[in-house]
């Protein structure tokens, strides 16, 4: 009997063992070094790539850093904001907060191509686009970070979930919260994630109610500057930046700006309106260390959002296109 009972056990534990290594691998952790034997140059070969790209146009860094973010947003970081629509598959582009205003996507198709020549279908879109856009920050003054790598490829995309998992540039905090939120990201992650509007450009049509509409939280100098390219009809298009100062350096101009009520976009107001962001968002603009730290660590939690890993989805030959 005891003999049978210890043989019971050996059992007992090896099936304990399995199921636990199974569910580790399946809930296994994307790591920093999981093309370092496969692809070793993977890093020089985007961190090249962007250099090239943004010394053509500033702009970049701040459109890739947006691509990722509405990447992450819709279903995970899976790349699948990348994907063309076909005749017969509707992708994201063409969601509204992406319609004629996400771009990079000839960037991500050039990196893509030199990665293929490197490591033939090994490094997906999804992780190309991860390192894109850390690599994007840190050349335009920005920090950088170690990116968790081992995501891979939707074969599918939502054109319904980019329309409402996409926070507008009209929410308020309460809504910005919540949306953060639903994606397992704190209020803190987003008010320091909100921080990347300190690069780049917004197009008229998003800022236009906040500039002629709002008067209890925006500097009127401010408004009536922003007006002069901004018609109350027309030209939707026109850029202004988010940050005036210094458009194409991620520094913590940002949130100074949002102290003096100069805050472009609604949803970037929220954060200093008398709220509960109010004393990070003056932690933020006053200390750029600790804005660099939240920002970089709040960037590897939202690469980390429902990745595809193991066996589910593909590493895609062409960004745009399923296998």
């Amino acid at each position: 009997m005891g003999s049978k009972y210890s043989l019971g056990n050996y059992f007992l534990i090896l099936f304990i063992v399995s199921i636990s290594f199974n569910v580790w691998c399946g809930n296994a952790q994307l790591s920093p070094t999981f093309y370092a034997s496969r692809c070793p140059n993977l890093g020089l070969i985007v961190r090249n790539a962007m250099r090239e790209a943004i010394n053509q146009e500033l702009r970049i860094a701040a459109s890739m850093l947006r691509l990722f973010f509405h990447d992450c947003f819709v279903n995970g970081c899976d790349g699948s904001i990348l994907l063309d629509d076909t005749a017969t598959f509707t992708g994201e582009k063409n969601a509204f907060p992406n319609r004629n205003s996400v771009r990079g996507f000839e960037v991500i198709d050039t990196i893509k191509t030199r990665v293929e020549a490197a490591c033939n279908a090994t490094v997906s879109c999804a992780d190309i686009l991860a390192l894109a856009a850390r690599d994007g920050v840190g050349l335009v003054g920005g920090p950088t970070w170690s990116v968790p790598l081992g995501r891979r490829d939707a074969r599918t995309a939502s054109q319904s979930a980019a329309n409402s998992d996409l926070p507008p540039p009209t929410a308020d905090l309460p809504a910005l919260i919540s949306s953060f939120s639903a994606k397992g990201l704190s209020a803190r992650d987003m008010v320091a994630l909100s921080g990347a509007h300190s690069i780049g450009f917004a197009q008229c049509s998003s800022f236009r109610t906040r500039i002629y509409n709002e008067t209890n939280n925006i500097n009127p100098v401010f408004a009536a500057n922003r007006r002069g390219t901004c018609p109350a009809s027309g030209g939707d298009t026109n850029l202004a930046a988010l940050d005036v100062q210094t458009p194409n350096r991620f520094d913590n101009n940002y949130y100074t700006n949002l102290l003096t009520r100069r805050g472009l976009l609604h949803s970037d107001q929220a954060l200093f309106n008398n709220g509960s962001q109010d004393s990070l968002v003056r932690l933020y603009g006053s200390n750029i260390v600790a804005f660099r730290n939240d920002f970089a660590a709040a960037m590897v939690r939202m690469g980390n959002i429902s990745p595809l890993t193991g066996t589910n989805g593909e590493i895609r030959r062409n960004c745009r296109l399923v296998n």
